[in-house]
């Protein structure tokens, strides 16, 4: 059942690690999403402006080419991606500040990765990727 919510959703991930990268494009190509992935933000801006057009985007914030949450501020300035697609940030920082950033940004989600499994990652992206596919 939970595969048909994702089957055929495209999904950029970016975060510059590449080891948890490859965790979770993993786990999440098996949940059946179309997982792309990018360990620099400014290389998957690029690749949004050339036309990839994601169902989702999840993005870790510290990154060193440049802040995930200054890729998403470009993206909305820009109107690069719909308001349909779902956004995720996906990190260490549990910082108000960054999160009430990511609030006015429109993210969808907020995961702090040292206190949730991977497992719990996927089942978040699944319930986030329903929600948008029903509004």
């Amino acid at each position: 059942m939970e595969q048909q919510t994702s089957q055929n959703k495209t999904l950029m991930l970016v975060d510059d690690d590449t080891f948890l990268l490859n965790i979770y494009a993993t786990r999440l190509t098996k949940s059946g999403f179309m997982v792309n992935q990018f360990a620099d933000p400014t290389v998957a801006l690029e690749k949004i402006r050339g036309g990839l057009k994601p169902d989702i985007l999840i993005t870790d914030v510290v990154m060193p080419s440049m802040n995930g949450l200054d890729m998403l501020e470009k993206i909305r300035t820009e109107k690069l991606l719909p308001p349909t697609t779902a956004v995720i940030v996906l990190t260490n920082q549990s910082d108000s500040a960054e999160k009430e950033r990511g609030v006015s940004l429109g993210v969808d989600g907020y995961i702090i990765k040292a206190t949730t499994i991977p497992s719990e990652v996927v089942d978040t992206v699944i319930a986030l990727s329903a929600k948008h596919t029903t509004t």
